[in-house]
């Protein structure tokens, strides 16, 4: 049975509504004189929908509205009004609101409402299961100044609609930042599209980010929207973005200066409200310098920059995700949730995280679940190359023990090529390149003969 909040000053207005919707709509109700009141009830009981008044003395709906944005529950939220005054109510809406209703509409219209108000909050409960089953969320969580920084930068940049370039060392969480800058703007409401620019062919990047016509090439059988047209009056996420080669980076300026695309075959233009959000974690300067990156675009991009930390330069946040973590993993595999030993949190503390940042911890701790049986994970469960604190760059060989001259040199050769294939997120092309060799073929013949695989 779900339950629905009223908050409302009158109290012959909220309590009409509850009785009404209990014996209509088969609700469980509660009831609130006002915002505050309401506020308190939304934190300690469970609640699936909010009839919420706007015109309240005290902590109004507005109020109420704001303070749920900033801080949850993610709860849905219909306002009503008895004044007819439309503008508040799309002022409501604005600051995360569900919908409307007018205090005159037909109950059966009420209630039909609520029923999709709720089954909307589900369905978004479900949306962010999976995200976090995903290992989505997770790199936002601290209480570290870095990170308290962070969340306040993002939030304060989630309102305004210029582009946004997230700066960071892969698995930092640059996609998470694009997700919060979304969903807590103006656009929440409005498509997210993430787009990785370092694995899309070069042939094809032309038809996946501005679409193509039906015919415009070989295979082309149909009209395809590509990523700007999907993200209309949303945000378009391009990770990645230094990996676009210049003529897809001319093409990305244009859309950028004058807010049109033309699909690949056609020559009519299309207006599309977009906002982009890049990430990179390359050094674009360096790029720009090497005249591998337009200047002009990287000036368009990076109207507003935020760089995401990584996790070394917040470790004392390392046992508030590595506690979320586990509830993730053991939520995941169905399985009895361990507790982590003290010892076990305070080696996680010690560890640099230089190969994957946020993202290795999370592999980390699976790895601790699936070897542990026992009610607490203890210090000798953690892996040999996480026990040892990391002081220098990731893959450091460790010679202290000695061996042959040969061994010595295939243990540094295996360390360079995993070094290498980390900072490039295992894109085999680019770290062949990265490494001088001739092709990818050569890397993936290394590869072998060290017995290294994803």
């Amino acid at each position: 049975m779900s339950t629905v909040l009223i908050i409302d000053d009158v109290a012959a207005m909220r309590d009409q509504y509850a009785y009404d919707l209990q014996r209509l709509g088969g609700f469980q109700t509660l009831t609130a004189a006002g915002g505050s009141e309401g506020l308190a009830l939304l934190a300690r009981e469970p609640v699936d929908c909010v009839i919420l008044d706007l015109e309240m003395p005290g902590v109004d709906g507005f109020e109420v509205l704001a303070t749920l944005r900033k801080k949850g529950p993610r709860v849905p939220v219909i306002v009503y009004t008895g004044t007819g005054n439309y503008e508040r109510c799309v002022r409501a809406v604005k600051l995360g609101a569900y919908g409307f209703l007018d205090k005159g509409e037909p109950l059966a219209r009420v209630v039909q409402e609520i029923e999709n108000a709720v089954a909307w909050g589900h369905l978004r409960g479900e949306v962010d299961r999976l995200r976090r089953h995903s290992g989505e969320t997770g790199s936002l969580l601290g209480e570290s100044p870095a990170a308290k920084a962070l969340k306040d930068q993002v939030d304060r940049l989630a309102g305004i609609p210029s582009s946004v370039l997230i700066t960071g060392e892969s698995g930092s969480g640059k996609e998470l930042v694009a997700r919060r800058l979304h969903e807590a703007g103006s656009r929440h409401r409005g498509p997210f599209v993430a787009v990785n620019c370092a694995a899309l062919p070069e042939t094809m990047i032309e038809s996946e980010l501005f679409g193509h016509e039906r015919g415009a090439f070989t295979g082309a059988d149909r009209t395809r929207r590509g990523a700007f047209e999907t993200a209309h009056r949303g945000t378009l996420f391009l990770d990645e973005v230094g990996e676009l080669p210049l003529p897809a980076q001319a093409k990305l300026l244009r859309v950028l200066e004058d807010g049109s695309i033309t699909r690949l075959g056609s020559s009519t233009p299309l207006l599309t409200d977009t906002r982009v959000v890049a990430a990179t974690n390359r050094e674009l300067e360096a790029e720009v310098a090497a005249g591998r990156f337009r200047q002009d675009l990287l000036f368009r991009l990076n109207t507003h920059t935020v760089h995401v930390p990584p996790l070394r330069e917040r470790l004392g946040d390392v046992p508030l995700l590595a506690e979320h973590f586990l509830d993730l993993v053991c939520e995941k595999f169905g399985r009895p949730r361990p507790s982590l030993a003290p010892e076990t949190l305070a080696i996680l503390q010690t560890y640099s995280w230089s190969r994957n940042n946020v993202r290795e911890l999370r592999n980390t701790i699976e790895r601790l679940v699936i070897a542990s049986e026992g009610p607490v994970i203890g210090p000798e469960a953690v892996p040999p190359d996480i026990r040892t604190p990391a002081t220098g760059p990731a893959h450091t060989t460790d010679n202290s023990s000695g061996g042959t001259l040969r061994e010595l040199k295939a243990a540094a050769e295996r360390g360079i090529i995993l070094a290498a294939l980390d900072r490039n997120d295992w894109h085999i092309s680019r770290t062949a390149k990265e490494l001088g060799l001739a092709d990818h073929s050569s890397l993936l013949k290394i590869m072998r003969r060290h017995g290294i695989k994803k």
